[in-house]
């Protein structure tokens, strides 16, 4: 046997005794785990649970346009408007986050409001932020002076209305009672002070049938003053019939604009889309609203206000409204405003 078959015999038998040796399996990597958006049905629609938690979140708002017509439509000391007409524009979004506790839900609100009365005058405000819990709410919000009839016309709320409270409403499914303890630095003040107080307040309210009501008071203690107000509303006919009235016993921060006022408005339902609310307002010793307030009512004239609005909805969460109000104070030149708005809900 020569060398070369050797050779090839050594070879052949080297690689008879070593193994095969398969090539890497390639492994693909398993997906990370995703957690799609469940749906939360347990505080009505709109809510999604935070991913994760055991939270549930909505998110809502409103793009407003509006067309403020009249003496001084800018309607604003700081700023004022001496044209006859003023456009604005108004975002609006909240947040509602809710959970369950051993106490009940859990809530907790953030409300952002965005305004721009053009490209350059703009502002960014928290108009509203709060915990609630087992009818406990703090934080920032809106008093029971907030509310009114459903139109335009009548004016038998505060001058401010939001304010850093803490209050405990009682509520069962036609009645609610509750008290509040307010921060009312932004208030009215008499001649000679500032505003920076405290006030408490209540609401009693609720519904028997077709039959809605509301009782609203408070007291200023910087001020020394207060006052109360009934509110209800009732079915008749084709439309709902809204009375109000309301008394103060000197200028103060839940109600300036008179000593005493009532109010009345029937809110006619058209058509299923469209609603007309005529309205009026007769004021004893009117003032006038401000912030800035004489030490009582003594000596001013009275005044009356009437007005229309129109509701339309032009199709499901877009909205269009128009309200005209003609005032006329007996120490005052009388004066019309009015405003055309579109806005879009989600």
């Amino acid at each position: 046997m020569n060398i070369r078959m050797v050779l090839l015999a050594s070879a052949a038998a080297f690689a008879a005794s070593t193994p095969v040796l398969a090539a890497d399996a390639i492994v693909a990597a398993e997906p990370e785990p995703v957690e799609y958006v469940r749906v939360c049905d347990a505080y009505g629609t709109g809510y999604f649970y935070i991913p994760g938690t055991e939270t549930c979140l909505k998110i809502e708002g409103y793009i407003r346009f509006q067309v403020n017509v009249g003496d001084r439509p800018g309607n604003s000391v700081t700023r004022p408007n001496d044209s006859d007409w003023d456009a604005v524009t108004r975002g609006q979004v909240q947040f509602t986050a809710k959970s369950d506790t051993e106490y009940g839900p859990l809530t907790g609100v953030i409300v952002m409001q965005f305004n721009a009365d053009n490209a350059t005058d703009q502002n960014a405000i928290l108009d509203s932020a709060y915990l609630d819990i087992a009818g406990f709410r703090a934080g920032l919000f809106y008093s029971w002076w907030d509310d009114g009839l459903s139109g335009e016309t009548d004016d038998i709320g505060s001058v401010v209305t939001l304010h850093n409270s803490m209050r405990y409403q009682y509520e069962s499914g036609t009645f609610y009672a509750g008290l509040s303890v307010d921060e009312l630095e932004d208030g009215v003040y008499k001649a000679g002070e500032t505003s920076n107080n405290v006030g408490v307040a209540f609401g009693v309210g609720g519904t028997a049938g077709a039959f809605s009501y509301q009782i609203t008071g408070g007291w200023d203690f910087d001020n020394e003053d207060g006052a109360i107000r009934a509110m209800g509303t009732v079915e008749i006919g084709p439309g709902t019939l809204g009375l109000a009235g309301v008394y103060s016993s000197g200028p103060n921060s839940y109600y300036s604009s008179a000593e005493w006022a009532i109010a009345a408005e029937y809110a006619i339902k058209a058509t299923d889309k469209l609603k007309i609310t005529p309205a009026v307002q007769y004021y004893g010793n009117y003032f006038g609203g401000g912030t800035a307030v004489p030490d009582d009512f003594d000596g001013l004239g009275d005044a009356w206000k009437v007005g229309l609005t129109v509701d339309y909805q032009i199709v499901d969460n877009f909205y269009a409204k128009a309200s005209v109000q003609y005032l006329d104070p007996d120490d005052g030149d009388d004066s019309t405003s009015g405003y055309f708005r579109l806005q879009r809900s989600f």
